[in-house]
């Protein structure tokens, strides 16, 4: 390897390891593809001042953490504190250079405009990943990590730990069973957003803390000038850098009905929300997507099913009869309504405390795989777990990329649908090829770069700052796979 530089692996690293699992196998002198449940991976961090703290502490008791990257040190601290014979980064790409050869496999908990960049870098590798939620920040980055992950064969899990929790297990297996019929609508909703979104741009440049590297944070996006109100944390509702609401929950309440419905593409989507700003996202949004019929299960039929997503404090109705007094959002932020043509099925965030309206108690047969305590650190060492095992009769953990994914293109379209909505129309998509159908070539667009309403004497003024009109093709083209900035590169499809 130390005769290729980065740039070379990477580009010829997908057909070498296509056929192989985890690189240190064969280096490190373990029997090739599989490293004995006795032995510890070798594992790094990449983001380690958020949730990648919380997935390091879950693994940290049983496996070496061997190397920590950030781009803000000051953030970072404590975890650094807390492991001192981790090697230090600020630059993923500098850490993979230099040691690679002692990594078994990586956690990815950056900001989400960068998710794809590093988890394809590390795969390519033929690193075993651990990426937060969302998975990436736009559709064809899904379809990349989808693909990456079969191609090379490595461990794969997403952060949506509600996925490995038996709230989940439950509610396929109720549906599956027949228990509440067929569904035809889902509606989903979340209590947040908890950040501040549907901003204008900062009109002020702040001066960058030497304990950031706003380079590398910027990463592949655009680069903006520097403001504290992007970092940390509430890069969350800024477009360049994060998804909003919806990308940071509906990896934890989309992933039930995904995976009770068999869905897959949608092939209508529509949007609206709160006032849509060019940079950041609503303060609440209503989105709703169409996926066709499936096939059918032995004891449930799969017809099209419309899900409704709501966030910002916008709620669907309650279900007819259910109890008055009683919250329609109970768990953890996040409600599910399943309705069905029997029964509804109601459950909260994670797939949490699912329940019927009808007030019976199912006893459908367990089919789903168990994990233990998934909600505390179980989801994080079944991917440890599905890294030891031999590929020949390996589990897959149960967030890997195969389901996540594609999962992860159906949020990502959500937030397409709430982007596009000045177009007013039902947007058509052909899935299989990742492209609208009814856009056309001159069809054009505009959104509001500032929000300029006052209120003077009593008198409201609505001044908004326009955008030029830009073609509406092209725009939805760069939000369905973006260009990066320059030095920055994802890896080749694989076909």
């Amino acid at each position: 390897m130390s005769k290729f530089t980065r740039r070379e692996f990477l580009k010829t690293g997908g057909l070498a390891l296509a056929g192989l699992t985890i690189a240190p196998s064969s280096i490190l002198g373990k029997s090739h593809g599989h490293v004995p449940p006795s032995d510890r991976l070798n594992i790094a961090a990449v983001g380690i001042g958020g949730m990648g703290h919380t997935n390091i502490n879950h693994v940290k008791a049983t496996e070496n953490i061997v190397a920590l990257c950030d781009v803000d040190w000051r953030y970072a601290k404590g975890v650094f504190d807390e492991l001192p014979n981790a090697k230090k980064y600020w630059d993923y790409r500098k850490m993979y250079d230099e040691m690679g050869k002692d990594i078994d496999a990586v956690i990815i908990a950056t900001a989400d405009h960068t998710h794809a960049i590093i988890t394809a870098d590390a795969m390519t590798m033929g690193k075993h990943v651990y990426c937060q939620k969302p998975l990436t920040h736009s559709v064809y980055e899904s379809r990349l990590l989808t693909r990456l992950a079969a191609s090379t064969g490595v461990v794969t899990q997403m952060g949506n730990q509600g996925s490995s929790d038996e709230g989940t297990d439950l509610v396929c297996e109720w549906i599956w069973n027949g228990e509440i019929g067929d569904v035809t609508k889902v509606e989903c909703a979340t209590d947040r957003p908890i950040w501040p979104q549907g901003l204008n741009v900062p009109e002020k440049e702040d001066r960058i803390p030497k304990t950031l590297n706003w380079d590398l944070f910027t990463g592949p996006a655009k680069m903006n000038p520097y403001n504290e109100i992007y970092h940390p944390w509430n890069w969350r509702g800024w477009w360049d850098y994060g998804t909003g609401a919806l990308g940071d929950m509906a990896c934890h309440i989309l992933h039930q009905p995904f995976r009770a419905l068999k869905l897959l593409y949608p092939t209508k989507v529509e949007g609206s929300s709160t006032l849509l700003l060019n940079a950041c996202a609503p303060q609440a949004q209503h989105v709703k997507l169409t996926f066709p019929a499936r096939e059918n299960m032995p004891k449930v039929a799969m017809p099209e099913v419309e899900v409704h997503w709501y966030d910002g404090g916008m709620m669907p109705e309650r279900p007819k009869g259910f109890p008055e007094g009683k919250q329609l959002m109970q768990s953890g932020g996040g409600l599910t309504i399943f309705h069905g043509t029997k029964d509804t099925l109601i459950c909260g965030c994670y797939g949490q405390n699912p329940w019927l309206l009808s007030g019976r108690v199912p006893n459908a047969p367990k089919v789903c795989r168990r994990v233990p305590k998934a909600m505390s650190g179980g989801h994080e060492m079944d991917w440890v777990r599905a890294c030891k095992e031999s590929p020949s009769s390996r589990v897959m953990p149960k967030s890997d990329f195969s389901e996540a994914g594609p999962m992860n293109e159906m949020v990502a379209m959500g937030v397409l649908a709430v982007r596009l909505q000045g177009l007013n129309k039902t947007l058509e998509w052909d899935g299989a090829n990742m492209r609208f159908t009814n856009i056309g070539d001159d069809e054009t667009l505009r959104t509001v770069i500032k929000d300029g309403f006052k209120i003077h004497n009593g008198h409201p003024s609505f001044d908004k700052t326009w955008t030029d009109p830009v073609n509406a093709k092209a725009f939805a083209e760069e939000l369905i796979k973006h260009n990066y900035r320059e030095g920055w590169k994802l890896p080749d499809m694989p076909r």
